[in-house]
């Protein structure tokens, strides 16, 4: 992941020279496919190089819980409809403008739900990375650098299953967790939740709405069952100066 992160900054870096504005990336890819880990990992090469990055996840602008119920939108969190995209949208327009004073919504993913409040400040940077499933969807247009991470859907529920798993483990010693529901079940039961929330949610939100989002993508990154990136395409609408490229 660290090699695809840096072959990412290069090519960011080598749009931001030609701009004077602060620019945003948009990395996409579906859920437990990586996303915030390469997001970090992209943060990490470019201020190695000096340049100002941060990370910033659409999970802030999901609509909280209780909107969600009401909206009945429960089942189809993380579904386009169940994010505040005029806030998103406003966000990275304010990004662009070089705006100073930018709060950016802090979402939870051990209460599975928006903190309240002002959310936290975002940091004056070069730079910022917009992940989450929504991204390329929901900014369309809007983004400098449009990244999908691709994997295989058997890869992707190993992946979340594994996840479920640890933040049920971690729900052991944490009594805030949203995860404590499932902390008393046995494993084979809390494996059967997983598989039908990816099966019955999840992968219905990927192959309807994130997966189509990678024809708006100017760089694929595609992972194998190891995590380990298999290839890196440069598409060739990706702008000028970008070459088409696979390794």
């Amino acid at each position: 992941m660290k090699a695809a992160a840096e072959h990412l900054a290069v090519l960011v870096t080598a749009r931001a020279s030609a701009h004077d504005a602060p620019m945003v990336v948009g990395i996409s890819g579906a859920v437990a496919s990586g996303k915030s880990t390469l997001a970090d990992a992209v943060v990490d090469a470019l201020i190695a190089d000096g340049t100002s990055a941060e990370v910033v996840t659409t999970d802030g602008f999901l609509l909280p819980n209780g909107v969600l119920a009401e909206r009945g939108l429960t089942l189809h969190k993380g579904f386009p409809e169940s994010y505040d995209r005029d806030a998103l949208t406003a966000f990275v327009d304010a990004v662009h403008a070089g705006e100073r004073d930018i709060r950016v919504p802090v979402y939870s993913h051990i209460t599975y739900d928006v903190e309240p409040g002002a959310g936290r400040r975002l940091a004056p940077c070069r730079v910022a990375v917009v992940e989450g499933v929504n991204t390329l969807g929901a900014l369309a247009g809007r983004l400098d650098l449009a990244v999908y991470l691709d994997a295989a859907e058997a890869d992707l529920e190993r992946w979340y299953i594994d996840r479920f798993r640890a933040l049920c483990a971690e729900a052991r010693t944490d009594p805030a967790s949203f995860y404590r529901t499932f902390v008393s079940m046995a494993p084979e039961d809390v494996d059967a939740i997983a598989v039908s929330t990816w099966r019955g949610i999840n992968l219905v939100n990927l192959r309807e709405h994130i997966l189509p989002t990678r024809d708006l993508a100017d760089v694929v990154v595609t992972k194998g069952p190891g995590h380990e990136v298999l290839g890196i395409e440069v598409r060739e609408h990706a702008g000028p100066g970008d070459e088409r490229s696979a390794t």
